[in-house]
């Protein structure tokens, strides 16, 4: 069989987990703390050397596949809400929440309190400060630019800050919550908090929608390919086969 096939169909499959990233992207557009994936294609040229090849299967033998993802880690604009257990970061530094499995990092933080008074995630999951959980006093919260949490004056915890590192393999694990190893985890430095604001997701929907179009009519295309192919198989079978022997 044409390898021109097998490379169609690697180019449709690569096309199709593109379009599920995109989509993902273009879902989470509004979804505080964010941060948008980008496809990674990595260009393959399967040369036979055959002379005899269609034209068609010689321009299909140079396609790309698509080996991973990378996450964009670009600051989204901040956008005040007036809530007081709204933070959100200014620099390059993330929350971390303790989830059932380990440490998770996030950039989203619209904070709530739970019913035992513990400081939490959206999620549900508890937020961790430089010593542990935070349990939240009565009164009025005051969140400073450094992380500390303090109610009527007297100081409830100060949340934990982290930064990753630039070449660290951060991925996300669902909604805004990212994994990466421990050892690329160091106490972040330059990031400051500002209480009652959120950080908005950082995907650009003008761009991802050119994104979402292109990669559709690239599927298209090796959709088209495939059909060709599968024209020219048949062609092979019902009028070459039929001459052998």
């Amino acid at each position: 069989m044409d390898s021109g096939y097998y490379a169609a169909c690697t180019a449709m499959a690569s096309r199709t987990r593109a379009l599920d990233t995109i989509a993902n992207n273009l879902a989470n557009a509004s979804t505080p703390g964010y941060r948008a994936q980008h496809n990674i294609f990595s260009s393959v040229l399967a040369e036979a050397g055959d002379e005899t090849e269609s034209p068609l299967n010689k321009a299909m033998n140079n396609y790309g596949i698509m080996s991973g993802t990378t996450l964009d880690r670009t600051q989204g604009a901040i956008q005040k809400t007036g809530n007081d257990l709204d933070v959100a970061i200014q620099g390059s530094g993330f929350f971390v929440v303790q989830t059932a499995g380990s440490s998770m990092y996030t950039r989203d933080g619209a904070f709530q309190v739970s019913a035992t008074g513990q400081l939490i995630s959206a999620a549900g999951d508890p937020v961790m400060g430089e010593k542990g959980p935070i349990a939240i006093l009565p009164g009025k919260l005051s969140i400073s630019a450094d992380g500390t949490i303090s109610s009527n004056g007297a100081v409830a915890g100060k949340l934990k800050l982290v930064d990753i590192a630039p070449g660290a393999d951060l991925k996300s694990v669902g909604g805004t919550n990212y994994s990466a190893p421990e050892s690329s985890e160091t106490p972040a430095v330059g990031s400051i908090v500002q209480q009652g604001a959120l950080e908005n997701s950082n995907v650009n929907p003008v761009t991802s929608m050119v994104e979402l179009i292109t990669a559709q009519r690239s599927a298209e295309m090796m959709q088209h390919a495939l059909s060709m192919f599968n024209s020219e198989m048949d062609k092979t079978a019902t009028q070459d086969l039929s001459k052998v022997g």
